[in-house]
């Protein structure tokens, strides 16, 4: 177990949850549930009954190390690892990788995002300790996957391959956020499964497809090789981080990458990247309307998501079908649910219009 190392990517803006995800408090750090745990802080509170907590750390943006720390006061500032600029999830699990390989070199490591909700906790923690034993063994790159059960267009999908190392398959593609036809193809074939976005690999196996498949990251890191895990690390990252290109993990290596193994798993798994994803497991009156800590009177209305984040307000609507509204701050969202991918545009287009001042 002392082997084993959980992190959590905490640096994102969460854009298209806007308006309740902002720039200066994103979504991983809300309280979607009402339960008094923010996103960031569920995931914490999940991995820390396999995983010792020394052995947990959270990368984030610098912006955000406060909000880290207030939220998870038993993390020490070592556990956080902060990058000055945003560059994706590759220079993300590389800085991540190089900063524990310095500490233990026989490292295992799990890599997740910080605003995914997991309905079936146990059955979660059996196949991230299935994940565990195959890696030890296996020079491989392990993704989970999970069976489709709709045409889903925001989430990268898996092609799976006959050849199998027990019950992990060989990944034989990725494909990214398909249009809506090729979604049904997918989840028609039986042999598509989304991309969880949960990897697990042992430190030197990563390591190595760095130096093979995105060495201008790797070269970038191998310049401080003595400075991990050293008072020294912070100056360093803080100089040669921004030089880091931006790509994600998916792109510059998954893809690439011959030894890709997939784990099928069913732990009621959902990527909270979306309203619609949010609308997918919230619960739901007569007319499938999913009225979410708010005060609402819903006449003629049906398939809609409701979020005013204020319960002292009251909503009164009629004649919506399948929309989001959701107000927070000093922002109001009206958008249909099939045009959620597009609220990523409408923040940058506030931002361009009236700066900062609503996202």
């Amino acid at each position: 177990m002392k082997n084993n190392f959980c992190v959590i990517m905490g640096g994102g803006i969460g854009s298209r949850f806007w308006p309740f995800s902002r720039e200066s408090y994103p979504k991983q750090f809300l309280d979607f549930f009402g339960k008094g745990r923010s996103l960031l802080q569920m995931t914490v509170d999940r991995f820390a009954k396999i995983i010792q907590m020394e052995n947990i750390y959270i990368v984030t943006n610098d912006k955000y190390a406060d909000l880290v720390r207030d939220q998870l006061p038993s993390l020490k500032d070592g556990q956080i690892l902060l990058e000055p600029t945003r560059r994706n999830t590759a220079p993300c699990i590389a800085y991540a990788a190089y900063h524990i390989k310095a500490r233990n070199p026989d490292a295992n490591i799990v890599v997740a995002p910080s605003d995914h909700l997991i309905m079936k906790e146990n059955e979660f923690l059996t196949s991230i300790n299935k994940g565990f034993e195959f890696i030890k063994g296996n020079d491989a790159l392990l993704t989970l996957g999970i069976k489709p059960s709709r045409p889903e267009t925001g989430y990268g999908y898996i092609q799976c391959s006959e050849k199998m190392i027990d019950e992990f398959t060989k990944v034989k593609t990725f494909t990214e956020k398909p249009n809506t036809d090729l979604a049904k193809i997918f989840m028609e074939s039986g042999e598509f499964f989304w991309n969880s976005g949960i990897f697990l690999w042992n430190v030197d196996t990563i390591l190595n497809a760095f130096s093979k498949f995105l060495p201008e990251i790797s070269a970038r890191f191998d310049l401080g090789l003595n400075r991990f895990n050293t008072p020294d690390e912070k100056e360093f990252i803080n100089i040669h981080y921004p030089y880091c290109p931006n790509i994600s993990v998916d792109y510059g290596i998954m893809e690439k990458a011959d030894n890709v193994y997939m784990q099928c798993v069913d732990f009621g798994w959902a990527d909270l990247g979306t309203w619609g994803s949010l609308f997918e497991i919230a619960p739901k009156d007569e007319a499938n309307n999913a009225v979410l800590k708010t005060k609402a009177m819903l006449y003629e209305s049906e398939g809609n998501v409701i979020e005013l984040g204020d319960n002292t307000r009251l909503a009164v609507i009629q004649g919506l079908k399948d929309y989001i509204v959701a107000e927070n701050g000093n922002v109001l969202l009206i958008c249909k649910k099939d045009d959620e991918q597009r609220i990523k545009q409408f923040m940058a287009d506030a931002q361009l219009k009236y700066n900062s001042e609503y996202t």
